[in-house]
Parts: C-alpha cells; structure tokens; sequence
C-alpha cells in the first residue's frame, strides 16, 4: 500500500493511502494532538491513488454529510472542471504541495458551450464549490484562458462558509468570486488577476495574502448587499505587481454595486497602486453609498493625502471593527490544525 503522510503540528498526522476493498469508509476528524486520520480518498494523476480525477473523488464522497470528507491530491495538474455540489457538504481538500498541485481550465466567458450558449462570466469558472463548509489547502486553482480573454474565473464560490489556506489562485479579469451572503476565510494565499479579480457580494477576510496585479486595472469589484454589515476585509495583506506594471496604474477597488465595502488593515502596497486609490466605476453616485477605508497602509503605494476625498482613512479605534473576530471568526470552517507538513 502506498502511503502519503501529512505531519500536523507535531504529532498528528494525516495519512493519505490507496484504499483496498476492505477499508474502512468512516472518517476520523482530528480534534485534538496525538490522534491521526485516513484520508478518505486519493487523487493521483499517476495512477497511485484511488482517482486520477478529482472529480470522480467528489462523486464518490457520500451526499449529506455532517463530518468531513477528506480528499489528498497528490502532485500532478488536473484539467478538468470541477463542481462541489450542493449535496455534498464538509468537503476538505488538501494538496501536497500548493504550486505543484494545480486544478486548471480554460473557459472563459463568451467561449461557446457544445449547444451554441455562452458560459457566461459565472459559468467560466474552472472550480465551482456549491456545497457547504468548504475546506482547501495547498491547491492552486487556475484559469489558463489569457489576459485577452476577458471574464474567465478561476473560482467560483456559491457555498455558505468556506476556507482555504496556502492555496493559489490564478487568472486575469474575474479570478475569484464569492457569491452574495456567503462567507470566506482566506489565509496566506496568492491572488493573481488584472481587472476587478477578486469580485462579488461576499463577506470575506483574506489574512496575510499576496495580491498580485498582472496588469494596469482594479484589484477589487465588490457588490456587497445594502444591509451586509462587512464586504472585504484584507488584513496584513502585500500588494505587488508584474515588473512590467506601471506606477500608479492600478486601483484598489471600483464599486460593482452602489454599496461596496472593502477595507485594506495595515496592508503594504508597491508603486504599481493608484495614488487616487478608489474608482466610483463612472458613477458619482456611488461615492456617496459605498464604504472603501484604509487604516495604516504602507509602501510607495500608500499615498493617504492623495486618496479621493469619498474615501476613509480609519483611526484606530475605527479599525477595530475589521477584525477577524467581528468579521469572520465563527462564519467559517476551521481547518484541521496549524502548520501542516508534508513527508
């Protein structure tokens, strides 16, 4: 039988094998130091594990679920598109290593369906997660339809709460999007995109993340609902860009909706970051209903004096309500413990 084993923390671990008939289907949720958990199922593009498809690993996970499913992927790119339906909740992905286990497609899009429709920029996602209580670690989920491709999602988020830690997201115009009255928590991830590529009307916290711009554009396109309370919270994030980007060409966000909130904590942006900051999409109305703040933003790109006057830069008091504890720390899933390894 052969073994992958994930060294959690210290002492447990999570060993991903190649399942004969005769094992056991029940999972093992780690809760505490010392215990140890099978993975349910193994995705090897080599033919090692139980799947070379991963989405054949999700269909194969039982529907309705109230503990977690656990999927190892092994090393490999897998090209395929791949749904986690609304039946199966308490999915946990996890890769073995971030860059080299790589989730890919390349729809986009006005790219034609076989009955003549187009995707449509919600329907080009490579990876679609509608099931509840989404985990993922070390994954890359990826988008290869180019920058001249116009709307070409790498992710597609319709799922209530989901996480995802040391994951990478990849792609241009629309690379990640979370839908309205959902949940995520995004923790020392890479988010790569051109035009409004992280987008939709979620409340979501991205923690210690890199934002990396592949061309002059916007970084953020929220609709946050009217009568949501938080939108994007970016904590501690780094903002870079492609050598080739000019200064000051690339702005923090643009309201999709009028009421888009988005706030950047002690976030360091480069050069590559509009002195103005903010866009109200042509739009004046919508500097007077959406929410965009800073609070002690620094680098070549922090330019507070010449932000756009509709914009708020948060005294420290004011910045306490962006926590991760207001804004999302019971709303998502937790991941099984820190610092996982892989021997």
């Amino acid at each position: 039988m052969l073994c992958s084993i994930l060294l959690i923390a210290i002492y447990p671990t999570l060993i991903a094998c190649s399942k004969s008939a005769e094992t056991s289907d029940e999972t093992t949720p780690i809760e505490e130091e010392g215990k140890t958990i099978k993975a349910d199922a193994v995705v090897a593009a080599d033919g090692t594990g139980d799947f070379t498809s991963l989405q054949d690993a999700i269909n194969a996970a039982p529907n309705n679920r109230t503990e977690y499913y656990y999927i190892y992927i092994k090393k490999g790119t897998y090209k395929e598109v791949i749904t986690i339906p609304q039946t199966k909740d308490y999915i946990y992905l996890i890769g073995e290593e971030t860059a080299m286990t790589v989730l890919t497609y390349d729809n986009y899009a006005s790219r034609r369906k076989p009955d003549g429709s187009e995707y449509g920029t919600s329907g080009s996602a490579s990876f679609f997660v509608q099931g509840n209580h989404f985990v993922a670690e070390k994954i890359t989920f990826e988008n290869t339809a180019g920058i001249d491709a116009g709307q070409a999602l790498a992710i597609n988020i319709s799922g209530a709460r989901s996480s995802f830690r040391n994951c990478r997201f990849l792609g241009h115009q629309d690379t990640w999007y979370a839908g309205n009255g959902t949940y995520q928590y995004v923790k020392d991830s890479f988010i790569e995109g051109s035009v409004d590529f992280i987008f939709g009307g979620s409340t979501a916290f991205f923690d210690h993340c890199q934002l990396e711009s592949t061309r002059n554009g916007y970084i953020t396109a929220a609709s946050t609902p009217e009568d949501q309370t938080y939108g994007y919270v970016f904590h501690h994030c780094t903002l870079t860009a492609r050598p080739e980007i000019t200064s000051s060409s690339v702005y923090l966000g643009r309201p999709w909706r009028p009421n888009a909130k988005v706030i950047f904590i002690e976030c360091a942006m480069d050069k590559h970051i509009q002195q103005a900051g903010w866009h109200n999409w042509g739009k004046p109305d919508n500097e007077k209903t959406a929410f965009y703040a800073e609070y002690k933003s620094t680098g070549a790109g922090a330019s507070i004096d010449n932000r756009v006057s509709w914009s708020h830069q948060l005294t420290m008091e004011e910045a306490k309500r962006f926590t991760y504890e207001n804004v999302i720390g019971d709303q998502h899933p937790k991941f099984v413990m820190e610092k996982i390894q892989i021997n």
